[in-house]
């Protein structure tokens, strides 16, 4: 693979949860095709699998954030698990699961009815305590039809007064982190796709979105070094870790939605992607976090990763559509 045509061919030689959104974002394929392509989601690959393992309940795992097996010495010696609910729903939203399929609508009637957040016990669709997963649960309401507005609105009076968010901010953090900061500007994004949004949740997606890009999306704003080096490097599944092409890819379903050229700001992240770039076209998982999942869907780290490269294929032909305008001063 030394040509985009050629590594288009290795992406679309993969999973429909892959090759719908290759077709959409790459190929600009005719909507009824690629959303062809994404009805296989619910009954091929990866999407079915993942339908395969969930309760009769409408659960994964038995629980909300943890299975209702977990042994907190599990957390500690092979990392967090992540087959239970919110991650497996947050999954099939990456996937691309259609969330107007009987399938969708049944599971998160189901949820609704049956899940409990571990932390608090309230219903799942009324959110948890903390803004990371608050962000995650109104990314996947929105998307599957939920009405999610009462969590947005505890999350835009949740806001740090740097613009963002930190899931610390109840023990007494008055600093946005960027983790917790990308997880409510996804779920806020997607709220706004699904019903317009209100003027309180665009204004704060938008100091959000300031909050991260005053730091080139990696940076500390004090001393100009980045504030983790992981963030430089590129994660799968991103669960709540953040990671700057996660970030990219947020910018710039944002402008797609908005109708807005891309920050001039992003250059320097958008510079990194390029670079990172394996001489046979594709770009490599550089990192993957442990942990009990019901499947990978890598081929392990190091490697060239399908994910990883369709996200930086699509983020830097939006961006490259801009280029004129996109010239970093």
């Amino acid at each position: 693979m030394t040509d985009s045509g050629s590594v288009i061919e290795w992406l679309l030689d993969s999973d429909p949860s892959i090759r719908w959104q290759v077709m959409r974002d790459l190929l600009e394929a005719p909507e009824s095709e690629w959303r062809a392509e994404r009805a296989k989601v619910e009954t091929e690959g990866w999407g079915a699998r993942l339908l395969s393992y969930q309760d009769e309940d409408g659960q994964w795992a038995g629980g909300a954030f943890l299975p209702a097996d977990f042994d907190p010495r599990e957390w500690a010696e092979r990392g967090q698990p992540w087959t239970a609910t919110t991650f497996s729903l947050s999954q099939l939203r990456e996937f691309g699961l259609d969330p107007a399929s009987d399938r969708a609508r049944r599971s998160v009637e189901l949820i609704g009815a049956n899940s409990r957040w571990n932390e608090g016990g309230q219903p799942y669709w009324e959110g948890e305590v903390e803004e990371c997963i608050n962000g995650r649960t109104v990314a996947d309401g929105a998307y599957f039809g939920i009405d999610v507005s009462p969590i947005v609105g505890r999350l835009v009076g949740e806001r740090l007064e740097d613009g963002g968010w930190n899931c610390e901010r109840i023990n007494g953090s008055v600093r946005s982190s960027f983790a917790s900061t990308i997880n409510v500007l996804e779920g806020l994004l997607e709220y706004e796709r699904a019903t317009g949004g209100t003027a309180g949740s665009r204004e704060a997606r938008r100091s959000g979105e300031e909050f991260l890009l005053k730091r080139n999306l990696f940076r500390r704003l004090g001393t100009g070094e980045p504030a983790d080096e992981r963030f430089l490097c590129f994660l799968h599944p991103n669960r709540w870790h953040y990671d700057i092409l996660r970030a990219l890819d947020y910018f710039r379903f944002a402008a797609i939605l908005t109708d807005t050229d891309p920050d001039p700001r992003l250059g320097e992240a958008i510079d990194h992607v390029r670079l990172r770039r394996l001489e046979d076209g594709t770009w490599p998982l550089d990192w993957s976090l442990p942990g009990r999942v019901w499947f990978e869907v890598d081929d392990g780290q190091g490697k060239p990763s399908r994910w990883v490269t369709l996200r930086a294929m699509r983020v830097l032909k939006w961006w490259d559509s801009h280029s004129s305008e996109c010239a970093v001063l």
